[in-house]
């Protein structure tokens, strides 16, 4: 795969042209080795770190900034998470292969990407149009296929698809949203951020139809997230 985006014009028709350089594999080398400092330590988390190019998800205006632990605008007010809590997320998800997982906030599609790489199966809700769109043309073009892609409403999930084996939401929430705890199997893990300007990244686990167990790991921050289509 080449990651770095131009635009190259034949008789015509314009054409993006995706580059990945071995500068960029030696940037994401250092990226996963900042977070296994960090006390990331799920191989297959850091592997999928590793192969994923992040600059292809981000502005090029900042793709010489794409490797570091930082946070960046995406466009329609929301950004690319860092790459600490990408990780720190999918971390405690405990991702198995072939399990069915339920994002709500596709956003730049970057979390979708490592997730479909541990060998999730995807079901993933945006709520912004254009990042739906752009998100959806993305993932073709870099091989990533995530199950399914749905422009809606986060906090009502897919219940059509339910019951899933986790769930992760990648925006900061007030509250859980009811039904994802509902589309949640028993056994399994509900990763979101807790709160308002600053959240608690929370874990949920299904012990029961009725009883839940809470864990808590420490302050973040995200975009909020917001009920409706937009």
């Amino acid at each position: 795969m080449f990651i770095g985006v131009f635009t190259a014009i034949f008789a015509g028709k314009q054409y993006l042209i995706l580059e990945d350089k071995a500068k960029h594999q030696g940037l994401r080398n250092q990226l996963v080795n900042l977070l296994k400092q960090k006390g990331i330590t799920d191989k297959d988390v850091l592997e999928a770190i590793k192969k994923i190019p992040r600059h292809l998800f981000l502005d090029s205006t900042f793709e010489e900034h794409a490797y570091q632990d930082k946070a960046f605008p995406i466009g329609s007010g929301q950004t690319i998470s860092q790459p600490y809590t990408v990780a720190f997320q999918s971390q405690l998800l405990e991702v198995k292969k072939e399990q069915k997982i339920l994002e709500i906030g596709t956003g730049s599609g970057y979390q979708t990407a490592i997730l479909c790489t541990m060998g999730a199966k995807v079901f993933s809700v945006e709520r912004q149009k254009e990042l739906f769109k752009q998100t959806s043309n993305l993932f073709p073009k870099l091989n990533i296929r995530p199950k399914y892609l749905s422009f809606g409403d986060g906090y009502k999930g897919l219940p059509s698809y339910a019951p899933f084996d986790s769930i992760i939401v990648t925006a900061g929430a007030p509250f859980i949203p009811q039904p994802l705890m509902a589309q949640l199997k028993v056994g399994g893990r509900l990763v979101i951020p807790l709160g308002e300007d600053i959240q608690i990244m929370t874990l949920l686990i299904r012990v029961t139809e009725t009883q839940f167990e809470k864990h808590e790991f420490g302050e973040f921050r995200f975009v909020p997230l917001l009920e409706d289509k937009n």
